[in-house]
């Protein structure tokens, strides 16, 4: 995850204030406009008070503020403008506005101060008091008095609030004020300039005395008490000059004046914990430490601290201040800790409490230090114990200046701030957890940082020169410049990359010898047919000198969308080379990014909003390349993209709101979830600490992030310094495991092993995960070795029985009890699981890794004679039920959440992908077994849509027993056996009199009499059959639609039943019964019209492939049910006349259409016609693609056994054309001139060539408008030989050497 590790809030220019609450204690001081709250044991930020809160639009600087310790109310001001925030009763860490205030134009604010509801307020004319009232359910402010006085610089309330003190900017007296009447009580002269005036603020004081400590510019505290015949005039009862306690050889000789303040130390603060060390100290033991300790107890002393030019601290105490009447007051100095205790020297001290009374906090400012500090080592004097707790940035000339936006160097070791009055460059320390600032500039108008942030160049449009800030500096004159950005070198420093205003690129080197000098390497256009609109830099944060050259330095983009990759070629003839082109057909684009791993991201303008779109570079006829869509409110727009790569290239993608920050990473694809692929990985929220909105944000090196608001900074980090918690994972590590290869183990891993034939390895890996467990309390996996996965079990080993490829070669036989694949070994595996997680598995994952050992062991010990599609079937269904039942058995698991949710893996149905393995398989009769038991022997018409039984049955007579016995059961399924149940499934079959027999036993229903004399009547006459069709109408009308359906099969219209069933009951799969049961075969007008009208437009509109391979082979169109597998579903739609609204994504993300081409693509003369077709070069691409998608599931060892393994089977032809063609790294392995019908397939299909009459469709292929291709040629190769291709034999096709990077 990502931590806040750093705020750069600003500096504090002058003192602080404290607000000590019960659990912790806040430092507040101004920043520009705003107030920064800080914790102040870690100086980690808690709220920005900004004055736009209160006052919108306000750009002013925070002039006066105060603190009122009782109310927790904090006051600001600037100019005429007071706002107040309050700490909210209900959330200790929440600021909420309080009030406001204006006073006159000509009258400014120049101090305040505000004690429970008392607001004193010093102004250009003079002093006022405002109190708080109620007024309309809002909070007021009301003035008191007014009084005209010299300009105030400092008020301060009395404790009491009895009296008001002032002081005046370079005055030597300060004023009191009577706070009832306002009425100027004293005038106190002093020597020399007063700098503070603090009163003495103590439960233990005298009463209602006032007691007012004035320190002057010569660092002399003076002290002023009441006397007793003068109770309300303070007089001057002692003066202390801290120095006069020191010996000379303590301060050094000469008295060495600090600009250190003299700070009082708060006896609430201090009393308790000068208590504790007393009565944690033996009575017994004597020491000069703890006599003092005791005398300052005794005496109720008062403490002052301050630090010395040495950066020693100097803790001194008066005594008596409390005695009435105060005599003898006598200051003595307590302790002096070590030269350099405190460096570099601050101006202000604070002694803070901490929730431990034997520790304080010591806050220093400026600069901003926090220490953990022993009691009893300040007591002391001691500076062994001092623990810098955190360090605030240190003060930046341009620290209130609004930062516009980031500039980093390529590899994200060095940052540049610019901001609305010139910037900064940083570089990234501590492992990301740290910025440290290295240069400034004044304002120009493109920068770009270098060498880690060590070297920078500016640009000025005014003059069109760039400017390298190199020790001399280099200038060099260019032509106007509308971008500028740096890009990685394998020399020694970066280069710079221009974009003018003409969209040509400037390519910039430094030269190194004899100093750093600017060189135009290059000036010229991308090679484009036309000027893009946009030209964007790549963001290399996977980038590293070793592998520059594997990178895209930048990204074009036309007006209609398209994106182009581009390399800069450091060879003779350098210039831009194209390396990868997406068509996203996006235009009114807003914004866009490109990361290092070629993925781009859009950001576009929609009818809905924003429109955010992800693309992979990997284009082909398999991928449109989009990976990701989501629709954004224009109510909150996305104003900034940023990439970053994790060190095994996945992308991360950052996604700036106002005043949040989505971070975007990819998710492996699953067969459990129908999660997106891009999924929101987490928020980086800063809009409830921040008022500001984001002006920018930047990815640095190590997985930092750092986000600018305001004027302010925050650096976000993998790991955070203040986190004790070693054990949570980082955003890499996470974000690794979310898309990055697959344990073994894993329930993905292991179901696509079980599809692709691999039943001993899962077998394996299942007993090797019981040894472990059974050796060890913790799960430690050894991944296996990568041959384990090459082969297939039922193609390369020939099992001598039927059932053999379930067991494997091994003979278990010869095995010990713990490594025999056995019942009590996935029994004592599954209770392991179920009581001890996997760790990084998901309640969904863990659920589905059980169910597939479960299913793997229940499959295995039946031992019939499935195929391979028939296992494929049984195992998916026997998933399918397990899964359910686990999550229906317990509806509060923590799987399901309360509820039977879909992100628990709940499914209504089976996929098509499980029918259609059950369609084709030769095992149906053990199939439908399985399927009936399963249901546990009673399959109700809702079980046989879930399992598609009438999709993938072949058989008519087994369909009509099949139907009967789904009308028996519904019948059956009823307490009160209800006919109108059943009746649809048995009209169908043409068994009218039995559901007459069935209404004379429903005695209790209502309908009966009505229904047996109707079902008396002969429905094979015309007048009963419209009568029954009059009677379907009239349930239409009453929603009764299973029922109308019915009557309108009594009447004879199977048209209309199955209309119903579709329109109204949303049923295709009740109406495929019904047709495929009433025309008794798959050849009847109405079963055929269901699948042109309803299932190939459903199909094609949801973009699924499996449905539409079935539908075509229903059609008895079996070249399309192979061609569709790897064709456009536009180019199908558009040869077969496919009436649909829009055609969906096609499903190529199922690695399983590449085992069902397998299969389809040889099994007939029509499939082989298909497969004849379809080029080379598009099978090729199929196989990256599924390959590809193999990786994305985590499952790169199948993708790596699928690349190695697949055989690009062809047709063989005998052709009489003789063509010359020059040589194609697609061609056969055959010579050309021998075997013209492996010549290099075209990559996209036109219909073009009539099917041969003797196949069993009887029917020709539509053909399009005649295209001229480049490759004309290969096609009519191919068409001259397909009349010899049930005697020719299948060879191999030459395919393009593998390319590992054709991947990602």
């Amino acid at each position: 995850m990502l931590h806040l590790t750093r705020t750069f809030t600003g500096c504090p220019a002058g003192p602080l204030k404290y607000l000590v609450l019960p659990h912790t204690t806040l430092i507040v001081y101004p920043s520009a406009d705003a107030i920064i709250i800080l914790n102040a044991s870690s100086l980690v930020l808690v709220r920005v008070l900004a004055l736009k809160e209160v006052f919108p639009g306000t750009q002013r600087t925070v002039s006066c503020f105060a603190v009122d310790p009782a109310l927790k109310v904090i006051v600001v001001s600037t100019g005429t403008r007071i706002a107040a925030w309050s700490l909210s009763g209900v959330q200790s860490n929440t600021f909420r506005v309080h009030s406001s205030l204006i006073l006159p134009d000509d009258d400014p604010v120049t101090a305040l101060d505000c004690r429970a509801g008392l607001l004193a307020i010093g102004s250009q004319k003079g002093l006022s008091v405002f109190t708080l009232i109620l007024e309309n359910d809002l909070l007021t402010w009301t003035a008191k008095w007014f009084t005209g006085a010299v300009t105030p610089r400092s008020v301060a309330f009395s404790p009491t609030l009895a009296y008001i003190a002032t002081t005046t900017f370079d005055a030597t007296q300060v004023r009191v004020y009577s706070t009832t009447s306002g009425v100027e009580s004293q005038v106190i002269p002093h020597p020399r300039p007063v700098s503070d005036v603090m009163w003495r603020h103590s439960s233990t004081s005298r009463g209602d005395d006032p007691v007012l400590f004035t320190i002057t510019s010569d660092s002399v505290l003076r002290i002023f008490l009441p006397v007793v015949d003068s109770p309300r005039r303070l007089q001057l009862h002692l003066a202390i000059d801290i120095f006069a306690s020191l010996t000379p050889s303590n301060a050094l000789g000469v008295p060495s004046y600090s600009t250190s303040k003299i700070m009082w130390l708060d006896k609430e603060i201090i009393g308790p914990v000068v208590k504790t060390l007393l009565e944690g100290s033996p009575a017994a033991t004597r020491s000069v430490e703890l006599e003092k300790l005791r005398q300052v107890d005794e005496e109720k002393s008062d403490l002052f601290i301050r630090v010395l030019d040495d950066g020693s601290l100097v803790l001194s105490a008066v005594a008596n201040i409390d005695r009435k009447p105060p005599t003898l007051l006598r200051h003595f100095m307590i302790s002096r800790s070590p030269p350099g205790t405190i460096y570099p020297l601050p101006s202000n001290i604070y002694i803070l409490p901490r929730a431990e009374l034997t520790m304080l906090t010591l806050v220093t400012s400026p600069p901003l230090r926090t220490f953990e500090v022993p009691a009893s080592s300040l007591l002391s004097g001691r500076a062994d114990s001092f623990q810098l707790c955190a360090a605030g940035p240190d003060k930046l000339p341009l620290q209130d200046s609004k930062i516009s936006h980031f500039v980093r160097t390529p590899a994200g070791r060095g940052v540049g701030v610019v901001r609305a009055n010139g910037g900064e460059t940083w570089m990234v320390t501590d492992s990301g957890t740290n910025l440290f600032q290295v240069d400034s500039w004044s304002t120009v108008d493109h920068v770009v940082v270098l060498d880690g942030g060590k070297l920078i160049a500016t640009y000025s449009a005014d003059d069109s020169k760039l400017l390298l800030h190199s020790s001399p500096p280099s200038v060099l004159t260019v032509p106007r410049i509308s971008a500028l950005f740096s890009t990685p070198s394998q020399s020694k420093h970066e280069s710079i990359v221009g974009v003018t205003d003409e969209m040509s690129i400037l390519h910039i080197h430094i030269s190194t010898t004899p100093c750093p000098t600017l060189v135009l390497h290059s000036c010229g256009a991308l090679p484009l047919p036309k000027r893009p609109k946009l030209i964007l830099p790549v963001d290399p944060m996977a980038w590293s000198r070793a592998t520059i050259s594997n990178y895209d330095h930048l990204l074009s983009i036309s007006d209609d969308g398209e994106l182009r990759f581009w390399i800069l070629e450091h060879s003779k003839n350098s210039g831009w080379r194209c390396t990868g082109k997406v068509r996203t057909g996006r235009r009114k684009f807003t914004n866009a990014r490109c990361s290092s791993a070629k993925k781009s991201v859009l950001v576009t303008r929609d009818a809905e909003g924003q429109e955010l779109t992800i693309w992979d570079s990997n284009e082909s006829e398999f991928a449109s390349g989009l990976e990701h869509r989501r629709i954004f409110s224009a109510a909150e727009p996305i104003h900034d993209l940023d990439w970053t790569s994790t060190p095994d290239n996945q992308s991360i993608l950052a996604v700036g709101f106002t005043h949040h920050v989505e971070l975007l990473c990819q998710q492996r694809k699953t067969y459990f979830d129908d999660d997106p692929a891009w999924v929101i990985y987490c928020k980086v929220e800063i809009g409830n600490f921040v008022p500001y909105p984001i002006s920018d944000s930047i990815w640095l090196a190590n997985g930092s992030f750092l986000i600018g608001a305001g004027h302010q900074m925050f650096l976000f980090s993998q790991t955070s310094s203040l986190a004790r918690d070693t054990s949570s994972c980082s955003l890499f590590e996470s974000v690794a495991r979310s898309n990055g290869p697959l344990d073994d183990y894993h329930p993905q891993m292991l179901l696509q092993c079980l599809l692709w034939g691999k039943i001993s390895l899962v077998k394996q890996i299942i007993v090797r995960m019981a040894q472990i467990f059974r050796g060890s309390n913790e799960f430690r996996w050894k991944p296996l070795p990568i041959e384990e996965y090459y082969g297939e079990e039922w193609t390369t080993r020939r099992p001598a029985k039927p059932y053999d490829f379930l067991l494997g070669s091994t003979d278990q036989g010869e095995l010990s009890e713990d490594q025999r694949f056995s019942r009590a070994l996935v029994e004592s595996l599954i209770e392991r699981l179920e009581t001890h997680p996997l760790s990084h598995l998901t309640p969904n994952e863990h659920a589905h890794l059980i169910v597939l050992i479960q299913t793997t062991l229940e499959i295995d010990e039946q031992r019939r004679a499935l195929d391979a599609n028939g296992f494929r079937y049984v195992l998916s269904m026997r998933s399918f039920y397990i899964l359910n039942r686990r999550i229906t058995s317990d509806p509060n698991s923590p799987q399901s959440g309360g509820d039977i949710a879909r992100k628990t893996g709940w499914r209504d149905r089976l996929r098509y992908r499980d029918m259609i393995w059950a369609f084709h398989s030769e095992s149906q009769e053990i199939l439908l077994n399985a399927s009936v038991a399963a249901c546990n022997g009673k399959m109700l018409w809702s079980d046989a849509r879930a399992l598609g039984v009438f999709i993938w049955l072949n058989s008519v007579d087994v369909m009509r027993s099949h139907m009967e016995t789904i009308a028996r059961n519904e019948y059956m399924s009823g307490d009160l056996r209800d006919p109108a149940a059943c009746s649809l499934f048995y009209f169908a079959l043409g068994k009218f009199k039995l559901v007459h027999g069935l209404w004379r036993q429903a005695v209790w229903h209502k309908e009966q009499a009505i229904m047996l004399k109707f079902l008396s009547n002969d429905f094979t006459k015309p007048r009963w059959k419209t009568a029954a069709l009059k009677n379907a109408y009239v349930l239409l009308s009453k929603q009764r639609f299973e029922y109308a359906a019915a009557f309108f099969l009594l009447g004879g219209s199977l048209k209309d039943a199955v209309s119903v069933c579709i329109k109204q009951l949303s049923d295709f799969q009740l109406a495929i019964a019904l047709a495929r049961v009433v025309e008794q075969g798959n050849d009847g007008p109405v079963f055929q019209g269901i699948l042109k009208n309803t299932v190939l437009p459903m199909a094609v509109e949801g973009g699924n492939k499996w449905l539409c391979s079935w539908a075509f082979w229903m059609l008895r169109r079996r070249d399309l049910s192979v061609r569709v597998l790897l064709t456009p579903l536009q180019d199908i739609v558009d040869a077969f006349g496919i009436n649909v609204k829009d055609v969906g994504e096609p499903y190529f993300d199922d690695p399983s259409l590449a085992l069902l081409f397998s299969q389809l693509r040889s099994k007939s003369l029509q499939t082989a016609t298909g497969t004849s077709e379809i080029s080379g070069k598009s099978e090729f691409n199929f196989v990256l693609q599924v390959a590809r998608i193999f990786c994305r599931m985590g499952c790169h060892a199948l993708a790596l056994d699928l690349v190695r393994s697949w055989s690009f089977e062809r047709p063989t032809a005998v052709s009489t054309v003789d063509l010359k063609l020059p040589p194609s790294p697609q061609l056969s392995r055959r010579s050309l001139t021998t075997d013209p019908f492996l010549l290099r397939r075209r990559s996209s299909i036109v219909i073009d060539m009539d099917v041969d009459s003797r196949t069993p469709s009887g029917q020709t292929t539509p053909k399009p408008p005649a295209i001229v291709r480049e490759d004309e040629p290969d096609r009519l190769a191919r068409k001259a030989g397909l009349g010899s291709l049930i005697k020719s034999a299948k060879h191999d096709t030459q395919v393009p050497e593998f390319d590992i990077n054709a991947f990602f």
